[in-house]
């Protein structure tokens, strides 16, 4: 399955649980959002799930091998995690974890 069908599909199965979570766009492409923060995005560059998270989260998940700081072009976001390998259980996780840290 492609990474932006995953992410999408989740999606859905997510917003029965959370209908705050609406679509929006950043960085000129599509994203989730609880209200109007950021929530998470398919990186088209990538391709991979990029999600929010808290930064010493982000940094845990990094130095255990389970995603890659998010740096486009060559600036990274201290509070975003890139997982570029598609895994159905582990992004519906990363977004439930993002869901409860940006509603916070």
């Amino acid at each position: 399955m492609k990474p932006e069908t995953l992410f999408w599909k989740l999606a859905d199965e997510l917003n029965a649980n959370h209908p705050t979570l609406v679509e929006g766009t950043i960085m000129g492409g599509r994203c989730l959002r609880v209200d109007k923060e950021f929530l998470a995005l398919v990186d088209v560059k990538g391709p991979g799930l990029v999600v929010k998270l808290p930064k010493l989260r982000v940094e845990e998940l990094i130095a255990a091998g389970q995603g890659q700081p998010f740096a486009p072009a060559g600036r990274v976001f201290k509070e975003w995690l890139s997982v570029p390998k598609p895994n159905k259980r582990k992004w519906k996780e990363l977004l439930e974890e993002s869901i409860e840290f940006v509603r916070s």
